[in-house]
């Protein structure tokens, strides 16, 4: 097997593993915020504390594992495109960074919700209101992070048409797909009460990233084209 097209199998197989705990972070895990009931929110987190550190390592296990896809993308897409695949790697970075910083907020409502002392100079349904405000911002935050998870998508997905590993059509779907996390983040921003509609009207267009995944594991990527220097004239 060549090297071009192991490697773009190991990439395929993290890719599938990053998209796996994407998924259960996102749609599987237990939802501990009640929208408008502070109370309710309080009384989640405090039952499920050890449920809801869990979620939090879920959710830095998935960015680390992200480093490590998209250096692995670079080193094999590199030389289609240096443009791009900086680029590319430029905006995961950006991306990776703000998600993180906004992981850090689901560690609020646990220091509030805490029951220390320094804490006691606030009434329990005031720490309620702000553990579930914590919550609230993180989600309005995440809106902008999946901004970059779009636009990664469209360098990523020009370089796969540039560097001819793969069918073009993959790329052109990874760009379909990075355009729609783009207007489901701008719409979250400009008109939050549409972002629910918005988001089950492109989840669809979501799914463009998904055929990649598969292509690497399974087919892996064509091997690079050696120039065959032209025969000397006789």
């Amino acid at each position: 097997m060549n090297s071009t097209k192991a490697m773009a199998h190991r990439i395929g197989a993290l890719y599938f593993i990053f998209m796996i705990l994407g998924i259960v972070g996102e749609f599987l895990f237990p939802r501990f915020m009640v929208p408008g009931d502070a109370a309710a929110t309080a009384r989640n987190i405090t039952a499920g504390e050890p449920t809801y550190r869990l979620g939090i390592l879920l959710g830095i296990a998935t960015l680390v594992i992200f480093i490590f896809l998209v250096a692995g993308l670079y080193r094999l897409l590199r030389d289609a495109s240096r443009f791009h695949s900086m680029l590319m790697v430029l905006l995961v970075s950006t991306g990776i960074a703000l998600a993180f910083t906004n992981l850090l907020l689901e560690f609020v409502p646990l220091m509030l919700l805490a029951g220390t002392d320094y804490m006691s100079v606030f009434t329990k349904p005031q720490l309620d209101a702000l553990a579930l405000g914590a919550l609230k911002l993180h989600g309005d935050c995440a809106g902008v992070v999946t901004a970059f998870w779009g636009l990664w998508l469209l360098p990523f997905g020009i370089l796969v048409i540039k560097s001819r590993f793969f069918p073009r059509i993959l790329g052109v779907l990874l760009m379909i797909a990075g355009l729609a996390y783009m207007v489901s983040s701008v719409t979250g921003v400009l008109f939050p009460e549409h972002k629910r509609m918005i988001f089950r009207l492109l989840m669809p267009l979501y799914l463009g990233e998904v055929p990649i995944i598969f292509w690497m594991m399974i087919m892996g990527a064509k091997a690079r084209q050696a120039v065959t220097p032209p025969a000397p004239a006789g």
